[in-house]
Order: C-alpha cells, then sequence, then structure tokens
C-alpha cells in the first residue's frame, strides 16, 4: 500500500498494492494495522455504504455537522471525480478542495477526514462507488453545500447538466453553510 498526499495533506490517496496475472487480480483494499503504520490515524469504521449511479450523475457536496464521517473511499465499477473540501474553519485549508479521478481501473482510494464535504462525479457510462465511514449516518445532522458554488470553485469535469437529486437541488452556498469550528 502506497499513501500519498494531496494537495489538501489531511486526504490522502491510497494506491494498494496489486498482485495480477493470467487469471485475474488480488489487492487488500483495507488492512488496519498497515492503514495505521503508514498513515498515523486511527480509525474505527462502523459502516460501509455502496452507491450505484449512471453517468452524469453528481452526488453531494454531503457532510454531517454532528457525528462526522471520515470515508475511505474506492470505486468497484467505472470511474468518478472524487472530491474533498475542507469545511473545518480553523485549518489552514479551509475552503479548499481537492479532486481525484477513482476508478476500478486504477484501484486508488481516497481518504476523507472527518470535517470535509465529500462529493463524486460519474464519468463512465456507471459506477459503483463503496466507502467505509468512521460514524453511522445520521440524516438529522446531514448538510449539503451548491456542487457548483462560485465562491468554492470546484473544476469539475462535467459534460453538459449533472443529474442531482431532490435534496441536493436544496442545498445552500458555502457562505450560508454550516462548518466546523
Amino acid at each position: 500500500m502506497k499513501i500519498s498526499p494531496t494537495q489538501i495533506p489531511d486526504v490522502l490517496l491510497i494506491q494498494p498494492q496489486v498482485f495480477g496475472d493470467a487469471r485475474g487480480f488480488f489487492f487488500e483494499s483495507y488492512n488496519e494495522k498497515r492503514f495505521r503504520e503508514l498513515t498515523g490515524l486511527s480509525v474505527d469504521f462502523v459502516q460501509d455504504n455502496h452507491s450505484r449511479s449512471g453517468k452524469g450523475v453528481l452526488r453531494g457536496l454531503h457532510y454531517q455537522i454532528r457525528q462526522p464521517q471520515g470515508k475511505l473511499v474506492r470505486v468497484v465499477a467505472g470511474e468518478v471525480f472524487d472530491v474533498a473540501v475542507d469545511l473545518r474553519r480553523s485549518s489552514a485549508t479551509f475552503g479548499r478542495w481537492v479532486g481525484e479521478r477513482l476508478s476500478a481501473d486504477n484501484k486508488l482510494q481516497m481518504w476523507v477526514p472527518p470535517g470535509f464535504g465529500h462529493a463524486f462525479y460519474v464519468l463512465s457510462d456507471s459506477a459503483e462507488v463503496l466507502y467505509k465511514a468512521t460514524d453511522y449516518y445520521a440524516p438529522e445532522h446531514e448538510r449539503c453545500i451548491r456542487w457548483n458554488d462560485s465562491e468554492l470553485n470546484i473544476r469539475w469535469p462535467v459534460d453538459g447538466a449533472p443529474l442531482v437529486s431532490a435534496k441536493d437541488r436544496q442545498s445552500v452556498s458555502f457562505r450560508e453553510a454550516e462548518v466546523f469550528a
């Protein structure tokens, strides 16, 4: 497993060691001991989530203001542009974002720490995203920031208008959003 910091050092890109041959491939998608050794982080994952989305779907920017979730995100089918936005007011990178292409082919994973908003845009015909979460889903604490907020200025690789949920259409601007201390 290789760990690389992104432009926001708390957000990590994880490249597993893949063993492949004519039969296919094998890799450890998560090893708690190795993750802790390489990142210095001790995290407890309590929930695994799996979503399937069609091309052009954009999910996010989601976060929970209480019971914040750290997420270890990977794609098992297709390709997405995965985004993390720092929502920690006390952070030197507050309001900055990082985006990475995660796919079934590149097998990269992204660690999105608690205190960040998370979103992804589907680039392939469809995509299946799996992520481990450090806290349980709590809809009463869920918040959503507008995916195309002008202040965040995320450079999405969108082709036309993305397909978003009704809930995401009700999102607020970054300036109006409830954020972390």
